[in-house]
């Protein structure tokens, strides 16, 4: 590879990671946790990824009612699951 491509590749590389989620903005610190260290946290506390597909209607009030309680969406999902196999 020359010397121009190999420039051009550690420039996409840099832009990558500036716009990645979680990149901290300037003069700001953030604690972010990569996949894995989320992925081993999670699995400490038993959580398990469960994908589903909802319509956008329901998604939205769930976004919605997580905003009200100041929660977060896998809490509050959670807790409705739970009350709705109880009953």
């Amino acid at each position: 590879m020359k010397k121009t491509g190999m420039a051009k590749s550690d420039a996409k590389k840099l832009m990558g990671k500036m716009v990645a989620p979680g990149a901290a903005a300037f003069g700001k610190e953030v604690a972010v946790l990569d996949r894995r260290e989320q992925r081993k946290l999670d699995q400490a506390l038993g959580l398990v990824p469960f994908a589903v597909k909802l319509n956008s209607d329901l998604v939205l009030q769930l976004q919605t009612l997580a905003k009200e309680r100041g929660a977060d969406l896998n809490e509050l999902v959670a807790e409705l699951l739970t009350k709705g196999l109880a009953a």
